[in-house]
C-alpha cells in the first residue's frame, strides 16, 4: 500500500535519500526543509506526490501546523522521520549557553515538537511509525561532542519511553543510529565554540583517534533499502545501527557491564541489603 512520509531536513543527506527512496517506489512525502527552494528539484521530478513545506523544526507552532498540512493534504500520516539536526565541535567547558540552547532547540526539542504533532493524528489511525534519527553518538560518547551527544542521548531516552506509551495504539518507534556517513556532516553540519587554549594539547591528542573513526564512511545512497525495509517491516525494531556501529558499541556496553559489576557490592551497600543481610545474619548466629 502507498504510505505518506513526513520527512524533516528533507534538502540534503539522510533526508534527501529517504525521500527518493520513498518517492521512487511510489510513495507520497511531505518533504521539509528551512529553504523550500532546495526541494525544488523533487517536486520537478515527482510532481503531486511531493509537498514541499518550510519548516524551522524549533518553531513548535510552524512544526504542528507543517504535519497537520501533510496529513490533511495527503489524507494519512504514515511515516514520520525526524532527520533535521546538526553537530556542534566543543569541548564542555567551550559552550556558550546560546550554543547549548540552540543544540538542544534543534536535535531534541525540534523531534519532539514533530513527533507530539503526529500523535493525535496517528492514533485516530491506528498506526504510524515514529523514526528518531539519533545516532551511534546516542549510546555511546566522543570527546568534543558533548553538546551533541546530550541532544541525541536525551532523544533516546524520550522515544524509549514513547514506543510504551504509544504501542497499544498501534503506533511504533525506531531509533535509527546511523554511524560515521558522507553526509557532509562535517563540513555544513558541523558548528564549532571559540577554543579554550588550555584544551589544545588534548584536542591535539584526540585527532588521530577522529582521523581513525571517520576513515570509513559510509555510502547515504546505500541507507535507501535499509529504510524501506525498516518503515515495511511488521515488527519494527527500537533501535537499528545504520553502518559497523555494532563492533565498538558492543565492546564499550562490556566493558560498562564489566564496571558495573566491579562495584555492585558497593552498590548493593548502597541500597542497604548487603548491610541489612549482615545484620540478619549475626542476629540469628546469636
Amino acid at each position: 500500500m502507498t504510505k505518506t512520509w513526513f520527512i524533516t531536513g528533507a534538502s540534503k543527506g539522510f533526508g534527501r535519500e529517504w525521500a527518493l527512496a520513498a518517492l521512487d517506489r511510489g510513495d507520497r512525502v511531505a518533504a521539509t526543509a528551512r529553504n523550500v527552494d532546495q526541494l525544488a528539484q523533487l517536486v520537478e521530478e515527482y510532481g503531486d506526490a511531493v509537498l514541499p513545506l518550510r519548516l524551522d523544526v524549533t518553531d513548535r507552532y510552524g512544526a504542528f501546523a507543517a504535519v497537520r498540512q501533510a496529513a490533511s493534504h495527503f489524507g494519512s500520516l504514515d511515516v514520520v522521520i525526524n532527520n533535521a539536526g546538526y553537530g556542534h565541535f566543543a569541548m564542555v567547558e567551550e559552550l556558550t549557553e546560546d550554543e547549548i540552547r540552540a543544540e538542544l532547540e534543534t536535535n531534541f526539542f525540534g523531534a519532539l515538537w514533530v513527533t507530539q504533532a503526529a500523535l493525535p493524528i496517528m492514533r485516530e489511525q491506528g498506526s504510524g511509525h515514529i523514526i528518531q534519527v539519533t545516532s551511534e553518538g546516542g549510546v555511546r560518547a566522543f570527546p568534543l561532542f558533548g553538546a551533541y551527544h546530550a541532544s541525541k542521548w536525551a532523544l533516546e531516552g524520550l522515544s524509549q519511553s514513547l514506543s510504551q506509551e504509544v504501542r497499544n495504539f498501534g503506533i511504533r518507534v525506531t531509533m535509527v543510529e546511523p554511524g560515521p556517513y558522507a553526509t557532509g556532516f562535517g563540513s555544513s553540519g558541523l558548528k564549532t565554540s571559540e577554543q579554550n587554549p588550555a584544551y589544545d594539547e588534548a584536542r591535539n591528542g584526540y585527532r588521530p583517534a577522529f582521523e581513525r573513526a571517520f576513515s570509513e564512511r559510509g555510502t547515504p545512497s546505500a541507507t535507501r533499502g535499509a529504510i524501506l525495509r525498516l518503515v515495511d517491516a511488521e515488527e519494527p525494531p527500537l533501535r537499528i545501527f545504520f553502518g559497523k556501529s555494532l563492533g565498538p558499541v558492543t565492546e564499550e556496553y562490556e566493558q560498562r557491564l564489566a564496571t558495573w559489576r566491579e562495584w555492585e557490592q558497593v552498590s548493593l551497600e548502597a541500597f542497604g541489603e548487603v548491610q541489612g543481610y549482615s545484620k540478619r545474619l549475626h542476629n540469628h548466629r546469636g
